[in-house]
């Protein structure tokens, strides 16, 4: 799932994830997920294309056991998100990635993200939310394969919330 890149990327494959989304073989975006991704054109441009119906963390052998795809999918647009990468929230985490040519960079960027996420919703300044990433937070690795590597790092929502 994507949206229309930047025109200034030119044309690109629809094989390496980036910014825009795109192949982002993340197992945990399935019904009931949300994703958000960046905006950079009018309108989107949003586009659907692969549907792994089985795939394994890493998708380690370029292919996961695809099947066709029907579902529904509802866009709101948020005005006012700044996103810098695509994130994702299922019922009980949120999620962010990072996408980079090494899994070293992927990671870093991915945890950058969720530091900023949680900095965003949380009282937590940015030093206690990467002290929170290391006691709470998972990250896993997307993609081994392909152009670029993906790793997403996963928080349970109620980490988010003080003691009640």
């Amino acid at each position: 799932m994507g949206v229309a890149p930047p025109a200034a990327w030119g044309p690109i494959t629809t094989i390496t994830p980036r910014r825009h989304g795109g192949n982002l073989d993340n197992k945990e975006l399935t019904a009931g997920s949300t994703l958000f991704l960046p905006v950079f054109n009018p309108g989107a441009g949003f586009s659907v294309g692969d549907s792994p119906a089985v795939q394994g963390d890493g998708e380690v052998c370029v292919t996961a056991l695809e099947t066709a795809l029907s579902g529904t999918f509802e866009l709101v647009i948020h005005k006012r998100a700044a996103l810098a990468m695509p994130r994702a929230e299922t019922p009980t985490h949120v999620i962010t990635m990072g996408i980079d040519s090494s899994l070293d960079g992927a990671a870093k960027q991915a945890q950058q993200e969720m530091i900023a996420l949680i900095c965003e919703r949380t009282n937590l300044s940015g030093e206690d939310a990467y002290s929170l990433c290391s006691l709470a937070a998972d990250l896993h690795v997307t993609q081994a394969v392909n152009v670029d590597k993906g790793v997403h790092m996963m928080l349970a929502k109620t980490a988010l919330h003080g003691p009640a």
